[in-house]
């Protein structure tokens, strides 16, 4: 409640300097909002001058002191709140802020030092700009001015990097990130600038540069998990899955132990760069995920690989996870990796199937049928293109709904029939064609749902995602009871669902086989010769293009593809053109 008084100011601007960094120390967290007490401050040296600065805002609060009091005494300590003033501003990414208070600063010392050359980072330059002012013997502070010019230029350079990293702008954001690189920081934000890093070399398209970098930050901090989840990620995209594996593996292990004390850091400062630093997007390049993700990854990496018995064991270690309560682990906010929870099942079945665990991946399919089949109604009404319509116009959020709904069910009746459609090849596999039969007919029942209505051609370019999935199990499960018809001997039966699948499919080789060797069975050889000539000697690259067009099977669909191949095309293929050849000599 005192006045002011001129001589008092620096003990009293330097009291408020060394008690806004000791709340910043006790809190020991990320900077947020205004820094109290630097606006009053400031308003007490302008009344201490013969001057007023109510009613301005902060910014011109500051222009207005630093050009209008020029008390010899004061500018040491008003240069050391400024830049405290800027680390707050930069803690709230107001970077123009900034540039324009060390701007002030400069230009009070001198006129000419605040020029930015060309090519050069203003921000970068103002702040370099700045001369420290030196430290009087009778009034201690608890940081220096010097140390806390370094922190934010280091904090400038990464705040920068990230929002240019963020804009695309990735030579410009490599060059802030090597700048963030070399300042003055713990061990644990360099290990976060390197992971950074190596998150802009992986966009720009250099993973080998990436890995080095990742390395590098996994150098300077073991426990710099999201350096480890990025490596993984490096790996995948050159294809080198034993490292993917390796380094998922290791990420699983670190997050299932107990967190170890932090990184230490090199000198104690209450004021630090990790301090100033807490963006979306440098959240967003730390998240590492959580063990169950890891877990599922893996399980999923191993079923992409072909290491059918480690992906069994990753599948079913994830669903005990799910019995622990998988909401508790994973994020809310959409940015888990996980599928949809059917789905996992689904995939963890393909893998007990492929494993020749069929009565397991019969049970685990049950599984998803059972709990499905509430949520499915008894008819599903689809127009051939399901768009979301325009949020102004009237009853758009009601349509909108409706539509949300829609896709849910239609995901659901995938579900269950993908669920029949994997018991179905598991009875096969166990000798159990009837049984085969029944699961592939409950599969084709269910998919019978489903009405389309609108007008045109149904081709797969004009359906949405989840009714493509639909039509490529009606596919799958057409060739398995096909092909299951054929080994009971129903010949004629078998030749129908062989003539629907390549309806669904014009062309599928699997399909065409399938249908030439029933054609076959049935004494239809002149038949069966004509369809072997149209389908497999007749441009062949054709068909393979097509069966390469559409998007790619959900995971949990590509075993069962890879069963519905026709077994027997060789010798099938020698008797028909021993056929066609002794037709010939007749003629």
């Amino acid at each position: 409640g005192l006045p002011p008084a001129l001589p008092a100011l620096p003990l009293e601007l330097t009291v408020l300097y060394n008690s806004l960094l000791f709340t910043v120390g006790a809190s020991d967290s990320a900077i947020k909002g205004e820094a109290e007490g630097i606006c009053q401050g400031l308003l007490r040296v302008l009344e201490a001058c013969g001057a007023c600065g109510q009613n301005l805002g902060t910014e011109e609060l500051w222009e207005k002191v630093l050009q209008e009091v020029t008390v010899e005494e004061l500018q040491a300590p008003l240069h050391r709140l400024g830049a405290l003033q800027a680390a707050w501003w930069l803690a709230a990414s107001q970077l123009g802020s900034v540039a324009g208070l060390f701007q002030l600063l400069s230009t009070v010392e001198d006129p000419g030092r605040a020029h930015c050359r060309e090519g050069q980072n203003k921000l970068l330059s103002m702040i370099k700009a700045w001369r420290v002012p030196p430290e009087g013997p009778s009034l201690p502070l608890v940081q220096s001015a010097k140390d806390l010019k370094e922190i934010l230029c280091t904090a400038a350079a990464f705040l920068q990097g990230l929002q240019e990293l963020e804009a695309g702008n990735f030579p410009t954001a490599l060059s802030l990130l090597q700048e963030a690189a070399g300042g003055f920081c713990s061990k644990n934000i360099l290990a976060q600038i390197y992971t950074c890093l190596g998150c802009c070399a992986q966009r720009m398209g250099k993973p080998h540069t990436a890995l080095q970098h990742l390395k590098r930050a996994l150098q300077v901090d073991f426990q710099c998990l999201p350096a480890l989840s990025h490596v993984a990620a490096v790996y995948h995209d050159l294809g080198e899955s034993d490292a993917e594996l390796q380094a998922l593996t290791l990420l699983y292990e670190a997050l299932g132990k107990s967190p170890p004390g932090a990184a230490s850091s090199s000198p104690c400062f209450i004021m630090r760069t990790e301090l100033l630093v807490h963006t979306p997007v440098l959240t967003s390049l730390l998240r590492h995920g959580h063990p169950s993700e890891v877990k599922y990854l893996l399980a999923q990496r191993c079923l992409q690989d072909g290491r059918v018995a480690d992906a069994v064991e990753h599948y079913l270690d994830f669903l005990s996870l799910l019995q622990e309560g998988l909401q508790q682990q994973v994020p809310l906010d959409g940015s888990s990796v996980l599928p949809r929870i059917p789905e996992v099942f689904l995939e963890a079945a393909s893998a007990l199937e492929q494993a020749g665990r069929h009565q397991d991946a019969i049970t685990v399919c049950e599984e998803v049928i059972s709990r499905t089949t509430n949520l499915i109604p008894r008819v599903l009404r689809v127009e051939e293109r399901l768009e979301q319509p325009e949020s102004s116009l009237p009853g758009a959020e009601l349509a909108g709904g409706l539509l949300s709904q829609k896709k849910e069910s239609l995901c659901c009746l995938a579900w269950r029939a993908a669920g029949y459609l994997h018991q179905g090849w598991a009875w096969a596999k166990l000798g159990e064609s009837k049984e085969a039969v029944t699961q592939f007919s409950r599969c084709l029942s269910d998919l019978l749902r489903v009405q389309f209505h609108g007008s045109g051609a149904k081709s797969t370019e004009n359906l949405q995602p989840e009714v493509e999935v639909l039509q490529k199990i009606r596919l799958l499960s057409l060739m398995g009871r096909g092909m299951q018809f054929l080994e009971l001997g129903r010949n004629k039966e078998a030749l129908l669902d062989f003539q629907h699948s390549l309806q669904i499919s014009p062309g599928d080789p699997a399909a065409a086989s399938c249908l030439v060797q029933a054609l076959w069975k049935l004494n239809r050889k002149q038949e069966a010769a004509a369809q072997w000539q149209k389908f497999f000697q007749s441009s062949p690259g054709e068909d393979g293009q097509q069966q390469g067009q559409g998007r790619p099977l959900p995971l949990y669909l590509v075993s069962c593809q890879e069963q519905a191949v026709f077994p027997h095309s060789e010798p099938l293929a020698r008797s028909i053109q021993d056929y066609l050849g002794a037709a010939a000599q007749d003629t």
